[in-house]
């Protein structure tokens, strides 16, 4: 697939891009997500997730990644997530991945330091191990009560 924006790499390309930053001096953040309808809470995490490193990848789940995870989703496909984040001024790449976790990426990319939302506990981020093991570090942003993609998904179900 050709893609038609910089700032979507596929992983070939992003290692040497990930190792120039690094070289440079520059902490390279990672996080990961489906991100299927963007919304408030995903800008806040992500523009938050920016902020603890001087640059941002987003590993974005696939359309048959995303729909091994969440049944009867996407309802975007990759390419139209993908050009969504990448439009985003604090996100410096976007990366695809077809694998049920991001694992086998964290350890391509070798990140200084791994995100998710609090809702998660640092033992239970996928390549914590990873990231660590490097004396990168791993962490926790708070998130926007109230905005999730199922529950927008479900007051557009109900009409309300």
């Amino acid at each position: 697939m050709q893609w038609t924006h910089e700032k979507i790499l596929s992983r070939e390309a992003l290692l040497p891009v990930v190792a120039g930053w690094q070289a440079a001096g520059q902490q390279v953040v990672f996080t990961n997500g489906c991100f299927d309808l963007l919304h408030l809470g995903h800008v806040d995490y992500l523009e938050k997730a920016r902020h603890l490193g001087d640059r941002l990848v987003v590993g974005l789940n696939t359309d048959a990644s995303v729909s091994c995870l969440k049944p009867g989703r996407p309802l975007q496909d990759e390419v139209s997530r993908a050009r969504v984040l990448a439009s985003l001024l604090f996100v410096d790449a976007v990366v695809l991945f077809d694998e049920q976790t991001p694992l086998a990426l964290i350890e391509a990319v070798q990140p200084d330091i791994l995100v998710k939302g609090d809702d998660y506990q640092i033992s239970g981020i996928v390549g914590h191990e990873v990231v660590l093991r490097k004396g990168g570090q791993v962490l926790t942003v708070p998130l926007v009560a109230g905005y999730s993609t199922t529950r927008i998904v479900e007051r557009i179900l109900r009409g309300a």
